[in-house]
C-alpha cells in the first residue's frame, strides 16, 4: 500500500514539473519569455481577489481543521462510551475545543470583510496601499487557516487520548486535559498574527 501511495505522489510531482517546463519552454521559444514573470502576474491580478481569497481561506481551512478534530476525538468518545458510559458527558469539552477552532476563522473573515469596500470595476490601476492590504489579508487569512488546521488536528488527537485515559482511569482526565488546553492555544497564535497584520492595512477602495 505504501509503495502505491509513494508512486502516486511521485507521479503527481513529475506531471506538475513537466507541465511547468512545457509552459516555460513554450513562452521562451515563441518570443514571449518576458511573460514568464510572477511579479507581473501579481500586479495584473485584481487585489480584491487576493483579499477575498484570504478571507475565504481563513474560514475554509479552519473549518476543515475543526471537522477533522471532531472526527478524531468524536469517534473515540462514542466508541469508548459504549463500554464506559460515564465518559460521554465529561469528554464533550474536547468537541467544544475543536469547534472553537472554526470560530477563530469566522472571526478573522468578518474582520477582513470590513477592510474590503466596493470599487469601480473599470479601474485598471491601484495604489500601493491597496496592494499591501490585499496581500496582507491574503497571507494573514492563510496563516490563520493553516494554524487552525494544525490546532484542530492536535486537539482531536489529544482529545481522543483524553477519552481513552478517562475510560481507563478517571483520575487521569484532568492531567491529559492540560495537554489538550495547550494544544488549543496554537490556533490563537495565527489569530493574533492576523489581527496585527490587518491592523496595519488600510481599507481597500
Amino acid at each position: 500500500m505504501g509503495f502505491y501511495t509513494n508512486l502516486k505522489a511521485r507521479s503527481i510531482y513529475y506531471l506538475t514539473a513537466t507541465f511547468l517546463i512545457v509552459v516555460a519552454l513554450n513562452l521562451l521559444f515563441t518570443g514571449k519569455g518576458e511573460e514568464f514573470d510572477f511579479g507581473r502576474f501579481l500586479l495584473n491580478t485584481s487585489p480584491f481577489m487576493w483579499a477575498l481569497l484570504g478571507a475565504a481561506s481563513s474560514v475554509a481551512i479552519s473549518v476543515v481543521g475543526a471537522a477533522w478534530g471532531i472526527y478524531i476525538c468524536g469517534v473515540t468518545i462514542l466508541g469508548g462510551a459504549v463500554r464506559v458510559p460515564r465518559i460521554k458527558t465529561k469528554n464533550l469539552i474536547s468537541i467544544i475545543f475543536c469547534e472553537v477552532v472554526a470560530i477563530y476563522g469566522i472571526i478573522i473573515s468578518i474582520i477582513f470583510s470590513s477592510k474590503i469596500a466596493p470599487s469601480n470595476p473599470s479601474k485598471m490601476y491601484y495604489s500601493r496601499e491597496v496592494y499591501f492590504t490585499a496581500f496582507a489579508l491574503f497571507w494573514a487569512g492563510l496563516t490563520t487557516g493553516v494554524s487552525d488546521l494544525a490546532c484542530g488536528i492536535c486537539v482531536g488527537i489529544s482529545g481522543s487520548s483524553a477519552a481513552l485515559a478517562d475510560a481507563a482511569d478517571a483520575s487521569l482526565f484532568v492531567k491529559v486535559l492540560v495537554v489538550e488546553i495547550f494544544g488549543s492555544i496554537i490556533g490563537l497564535f495565527g489569530l493574533i498574527i492576523a489581527l496585527i497584520m490587518q491592523g496595519k492595512a488600510k481599507e481597500m477602495k
